[in-house]
């Protein structure tokens, strides 16, 4: 796969060369053991670009302040906040007053639970899935004990890691009050047709939640497409800072019974944060958006984005087809997960017969080859794969991965046969 000329990916999309977005990443200057550090770690987090870091450092060395005051700086980080807003917007599809910033996709995923759920009791249903990380689990099975209500957990085809579609049909049901469903899993990379699972809910009156946290980095999220009322996702997943982000369908938001502070706005989207935000994360994320749409051309930079996303995909399917053909073509190596010729992110995960996954991670860490292992909060799915004790070799590849990073990769992988 060539570096150095402009690529275009399907449909002609035009993204910016390889070696030009790697050169705006100074983590990959790292050196490792004498080796220069190859991150496949990016499903549990990205590195970062250095406008992203100019972004955090810049409004924090110049503009920080409290919000609503008469006085510059402090009008300068409510301009800030309402960019913010905006990248995200763009990058989601949603209108600016949909957008809500919180410390992270659980924290306001908890707080989105406790809201919605005040309205629930015994007798209405939450329906949840196997596939799913844990932040989308969690908040919604707390409501059994708090509120009574049923949870229902759809299974997973395991032998294609996908879910069992007459399962989900089956659990959604004239008691359904909320669907919460993963747009892709990050323990398998399997993603789900969410637009066709949300449909189901709606024609139920459900109300629907979308994990994309997995999903943004790699697929442009639509949340006008996907017809969902909530989402979250988290920029350090996609080249920003440790925050989060959460999608709200306006009307939805204003009819929601948030735990406040009176003083506060009562506005969309304020009314779902509470506190002092994360201003300089807010600026990172929104640098982060921008990261993406300058790596292609548009008019807009929803279009920017656009083609940007062609264009890495593109990249991306060839780099995962040329990992799952290397890695299952190796000794006692078990894959999980679609096929690449299935809907699926960049990110794979694995055993080694007589191996454990922490060994595996360590063997690679010594040749600079950061992956991850566990059970990524993703702990029901692992648990059915037979793996709870001992979890999954999970890697992921990025924006800046290269065909020779994945092919150093296989090649410490298949070392581990002849030991």
């Amino acid at each position: 796969m060539s570096t150095g000329a402009v690529s275009r990916g399907v449909h002609g999309a035009r993204v910016a060369p390889l070696e030009q977005i790697r050169a705006r990443f100074p983590a990959l200057e790292r050196v490792h053991e004498d080796l220069p550090v190859a991150y496949f770690d990016g499903p549990g987090g990205t590195q970062v670009p250095k406008s992203v870091v100019d972004a955090v450092r810049d409004y924090l060395l110049h503009h920080n302040a409290n919000t609503d005051w008469a006085y510059a700086t402090s009008i300068e980080t409510d301009a800030l906040i309402a960019s913010a807003r905006s990248a995200l917007a763009d990058f989601l599809n949603a209108d600016a007053s949909e957008i809500a910033f919180g410390n992270n996709m659980t924290t306001l995923t908890f707080h989105l639970a406790r809201s919605l759920g005040a309205a629930w009791g015994p007798g209405d249903e939450i329906v949840i899935t196997d596939l799913d990380h844990h932040a989308n689990v969690a908040p919604w099975r707390r409501l059994e004990r708090e509120r009574g209500v049923t949870v229902r957990s759809v299974g997973v085809d395991l032998e294609r890691g996908q879910l069992d579609w007459d399962d989900l049909k089956s659990a959604i049901g004239a008691r359904t009050k909320l669907l919460a469903i993963g747009a892709a899993s990050n323990a398998l990379g399997t993603i789900n047709d969410v637009t066709h699972a949300g449909r189901l809910a709606h024609d139920v009156g459900a109300t629907v939640f979308v994990d994309a946290v997995h999903y943004a980095p790699h697929a442009l999220v639509d949340v006008r497409a996907f017809d969902c009322d909530f989402l979250a996702c988290s920029p350090y997943k996609f080249y920003g800072p440790h925050t989060g982000v959460l999608f709200g369908k306006k009307e939805r938001i204003e009819a929601l019974d948030v735990p406040r502070l009176d003083p506060a706005h009562n506005n969309s989207p304020d009314r779902l944060e509470t506190g002092t935000l994360n201003h300089e994360g807010m600026a990172g994320a929104a640098a982060a958006v921008d990261f993406f749409a300058s790596l292609s051309s548009g008019a807009t930079r929803r279009k920017r984005l656009e083609t940007a996303f062609t264009g890495l995909h593109a990249r991306s399917q060839e780099l995962v087809e040329r990992l799952w053909g290397g890695l299952s073509a190796l000794k006692g190596v078990t894959m999980y997960g679609p096929t690449p010729d299935q809907p699926r992110t960049p990110t794979v995960s694995f055993t080694m017969r007589g191996r454990n996954s922490r060994e595996i991670a360590e063997h690679l860490a010594k040749r600079a080859l950061f992956v991850s292992h566990g059970d990524f909060y993703a702990a029901t799915i692992v648990e059915l794969l037979g793996h709870a004790a001992d979890g999954l070799l999970r890697v992921g590849c990025a924006c800046y991965t290269s065909a020779e990073e994945v092919e150093r990769l296989i090649a410490a992988v298949a070392e581990l046969q002849t030991r």
